[in-house]
């Protein structure tokens, strides 16, 4: 049966997957299952799951809000820091020149005003 599934298939055509490679597929799947619900196959493993969904409920989501605004925080306070060194090396009096407070978010930053006016000058060509 083999030899006429290979007769019928033109020479010139690709073979996308063969009859072995979808069979590893499917065993590969199986094992990726069992992986994922072997813990739960006997009680003492259950009760591990249990444990471990608690722990992570109680302990470990309960941490990464505040660790993730501590990194928030600390990135933006490199940036202005930052942007006061250039500022004070820059030797300039004009402060709203690397950061305007008057602009809407985050838009007053040095950085950002020179790519902004960079966009308007293109788009309004005179």
């Amino acid at each position: 049966q083999a030899a006429c599934a290979q007769a019928r298939t033109p020479p010139h055509a690709p073979r996308i997957l063969s009859l072995e490679g979808m069979s590893g597929l499917g065993v590969a799947a199986q094992l990726a299952h069992k992986f994922v619900t072997w813990p739960q196959g006997t009680t003492q493993g259950f009760c591990n799951v249990i444990k471990i969904g608690t722990f992570c409920r109680t302990v470990v989501w309960p941490c990464l809000p505040p660790l993730l605004m501590y990194q928030y925080i600390r990135a933006k306070d490199e940036d202005y820091y930052t942007t006061e060194v250039l500022y004070y090396k820059s030797g300039s009096k004009d402060a709203k020149a690397f950061y305007d407070t008057s602009r809407i978010g985050i838009s007053g930053h040095w950085r950002l005003q020179q790519d902004l006016e960079t966009i308007r000058a293109a788009a309004n060509v005179e």
